[in-house]
C-alpha cells in the first residue's frame, strides 16, 4: 500500500515545485489561458504520437513545444493580437485533439485517462523525468528571475536595460510547455491549467512580494497534493479532480479570511 502512494506522493510534490512559480508568473503576466492552451496542445501531440506509436509522453511534449514555438513566432510577426492567436491555437488543438484520440484510442475509458490523468500510474522513469525538469526549471528560475521581475514590471524597461524580451517569454512558454507535458498523464488535460493557476492565486492575498507569493503558492500546492491523495485513498475519488479540489479549497478560505480581515 506504502509503496502504491509514494510514487504520486512525490510526482504530485515534485510537479508542485514547478507550478508554484511558472503559475505566479503565468498569474503576473495576464497569462491564465496559456496553461489552457498549452494543455488543448498536448492532447493533439498524444494523438499524433499514438498515430506514430510514440509514448503519451513523448506525443504531448511534441505537441506542447510545437504550440508554444508558433504562438511566440505569430506574435512577432503578425498584426493578431496574443490573445486571439491564443483562441484559435487553442480550440483549433483541442478539436483536433480530440478527433485524432477517438480515432485511434480503443475505448473511451482510456480518453477519459487522458482528459483527467492518472496520478497512480506514475513510475520510476516518470520520477527520473520530473527531477530533471526541477533542475532544468529551478536553474532557469534562478538565472533569470531578475530579468523575469523586470519584464513583468514593464516590458519597455526591461528592453531599455538589454534585456531580450522576446528570447524570455520564449524560454518562458517552452519551459511552461515541457511542464505541461509531463503533468497531463498524471492529472489530465482539464486540470493541469488548473494546478498552475489556483495555487498562484490563493497565495496572492497573504503576499507583499514576488518571490514570497511563488513560495507560499509552492506550499499550498504541495499541501493540496498530499490533502487530495489522501482524499483519494480514503472517499476512493479520482486522484487528480481531487487535488484540484483540495486546492479549490484552500483558494476560498484564504480569500474568505483576506476578505473578512480587510472589514475590521
Amino acid at each position: 500500500m506504502t509503496e502504491l502512494w509514494l510514487f504520486p506522493l512525490v510526482a504530485g510534490c515534485g510537479l508542485m515545485l514547478l507550478a508554484g512559480p511558472f503559475g505566479s508568473l503565468l498569474v503576473w503576466q495576464r497569462m491564465a489561458f496559456f496553461g489552457d492552451a498549452l494543455a488543448h496542445a498536448s492532447l493533439l501531440g498524444v494523438g499524433i504520437g499514438l498515430f506514430w506509436q510514440w509514448t503519451p509522453a513523448a506525443g504531448a511534449l511534441l505537441g506542447t513545444l510545437a504550440f508554444a514555438l508558433i504562438l511566440w513566432r505569430a506574435e512577432r510577426i503578425t498584426v493578431l493580437a496574443s490573445d486571439t492567436w491564443l483562441g484559435v491555437l487553442s480550440h483549433g488543438s483541442l478539436a483536433l485533439g480530440l478527433l485524432v484520440v477517438y480515432g485511434l484510442v480503443p475505448n473511451s475509458a482510456n480518453v477519459n485517462g487522458l482528459l483527467i490523468g492518472d496520478l497512480l500510474s506514475v513510475g520510476i522513469n516518470d520520477l527520473l523525468l520530473l527531477a530533471v525538469l526541477l533542475v532544468v526549471g529551478w536553474g532557469w528560475l534562478f538565472w533569470r528571475w531578475r530579468s523575469l521581475m523586470l519584464f513583468i514590471l514593464s516590458p519597455e524597461l526591461a528592453q531599455a536595460e538589454g534585456i531580450n524580451v522576446s528570447a524570455l517569454r520564449g524560454q518562458f512558454m517552452v519551459l511552461l510547455a515541457a511542464i505541461v507535458a509531463l503533468a497531463m498523464q498524471w492529472v489530465g488535460v482539464l486540470l493541469i491549467s488548473a494546478l498552475l493557476l489556483i495555487p498562484a492565486a490563493a497565495a496572492r492575498p497573504l503576499s507583499r512580494e514576488p518571490e514570497h507569493m511563488a513560495l507560499l503558492a509552492t506550499l499550498i500546492g504541495v499541501l493540496s497534493v498530499c490533502a487530495g491523495i489522501a482524499s483519494s485513498w480514503y472517499w476512493d475519488w479520482p486522484t487528480g479532480p481531487a487535488i484540484v479540489v483540495m486546492a479549490l479549497a484552500g483558494f476560498v478560505v484564504l480569500w474568505s479570511g483576506s476578505t473578512l480581515s480587510n472589514k475590521r
